[in-house]
């Protein structure tokens, strides 16, 4: 990555657009003056790449991937589509984001009548392992947060959840296409097209630093149905009709 992104900067470009944390870090390490617009990024104060969101102050800004109130978002819908979970398997990485996406739950866990369980896994031997004793005892579900490794290990994921039977939820659309419960998070192709505006004040001459970092404005909720009626769950009318998508 690190040889592209020097090829990349050596073309001495105007802006460069990045997606995720890991590509814009990889960026700034080799540049701190090409301006740099991004997407996808879940966590850009964590992350280092900007020093705040209201004023990033240094060559990038961009759109971050969510907020932390999301979280407690997919405890709420999980609950929703699955009325007799208890507990909840949470997939998470001990970072900044992973931290505070599992605060959000952790608060509203007790007024949704579900124990939280964090998982810390690192690899597909983990997960793996994690999941099947989880699933040794009734009544439970999975939340994936938003992660690397979970975008990493997104077949596996799904895969298991199916296989031990438990009701899950994702961040992202792609996660149910391939046979995930169901999703919410940002969708992915607005904040693309939210860029696009920060790219061209960027080539008209503003500066990164004093564009603030922007959180998603739209979200979208993805069914699948076929996957329900595995699990054995008959998904109630009221979610149905808020589903931007349902896959039958």
């Amino acid at each position: 990555m690190r040889k592209d992104a020097a090829d990349l900067l050596a073309l001495a470009p105007d802006v460069v657009l990045a997606a995720t944390a890991p590509i814009v870090v990889v960026l700034q390490r080799l540049s701190r003056t090409v301006p740099i617009a991004f997407v996808g990024v879940i966590e850009p104060v964590g992350a280092g790449v900007v020093s705040s969101l209201a004023r990033p102050g240094g060559n990038a800004t961009g759109f971050c991937m969510f907020e932390y109130g999301i979280s407690a978002k997919w405890l709420e819908l999980l609950r929703e589509i699955s009325p007799g979970l208890k507990r909840v398997a949470v997939l998470r990485e001990p970072t900044v984001a992973g931290i505070g996406q599992l605060a959000a739950m952790q608060t509203a866990a007790p007024s949704l009548g579900v124990e939280l369980q964090p998982l810390d896994v690192r690899d597909a031997g983990e997960i793996e392992r994690a999941l099947a004793e989880f699933a040794r005892a009734p009544n439970g579900g999975l939340v994936m947060p938003l992660s690397t490794s979970a975008i990493a290990h997104r077949a596996l994921i799904v895969a298991l959840a199916a296989q031990q039977r438990l009701p899950a939820i994702y961040p992202n659309r792609l996660d149910v296409t391939s046979g995930g419960l169901i999703s919410y998070g940002p969708d992915g192709l607005d904040q693309y097209r939210r860029v696009a505006g920060y790219v061209d004040r960027i080539l008209k001459g503003e500066k990164p630093a004093h564009l603030p970092v922007q959180a998603p404005t739209k979200y979208e909720l993805v069914i699948n149905l076929k996957t329900a009626k595995a699990l054995g769950l008959e998904v109630p009318a009221t979610l149905l009709a808020r589903a931007d998508e349902v896959i039958e």
